[in-house]
């Protein structure tokens, strides 16, 4: 009884020093969904009073990349089958998934290139939390973060293609 209180009392620390995010997901039409990352107000984010929208992706660019978001949410616990039309749906989700879905969503948002777009979400599911949390950090808060992104594009693009 006294180790499940103190797991139960470590779980709750171990969530107040987090920050808290939340996946959103909407079918819009028969073929077209949208799906959102927000972070929520935590005490360990004193700062967000409010949600604050990290990223979204939507349509042909979602398409492009469900298969692989469908497969990370399948292992996180996250079923999106099912989606009635015009409900959104709320999950929590982790802080390395959220910086890494919500720079994949940034980054692929204004792409049209699908050899680009694939390259691209390739690299970022390959990095690890701490580089794509410096990505993300610099797209959200710079004067000029669509710069930021095109250099992140660059750098995950392989020359010639």
């Amino acid at each position: 009884m006294a180790t499940s209180k103190k797991t139960s009392r470590n779980a709750l620390t171990l969530s107040a020093t987090l920050p808290h995010y939340e996946l959103r997901a909407r079918r819009l039409k028969a073929t077209d969904s949208q799906i959102e990352i927000w972070q929520l107000p935590a005490p360990a984010t004193p700062h967000v009073r409010v949600p604050v929208y990290i990223a979204g992706l939507r349509g042909r660019n979602l398409a492009l990349i469900e298969h692989r978001l469908l497969r990370r949410f399948k292992q996180a616990g996250i079923e999106l089958a099912g989606l009635p039309l015009d409900d959104v749906r709320r999950f929590p989700v982790g802080e390395d998934m959220a910086i890494n879905i919500g720079l994949l969503f940034r980054a692929l948002a204004p792409m049209r290139n699908r050899e680009h777009m694939l390259a691209v979400s390739a690299g970022i599911e390959a990095m690890p939390m701490e580089e794509a949390a410096y990505w993300l950090g610099m797209a959200m808060h710079r004067k000029y973060p669509r710069r930021v992104l095109m250099a992140l594009r660059f750098l995950l693009i392989e020359p010639g293609t």
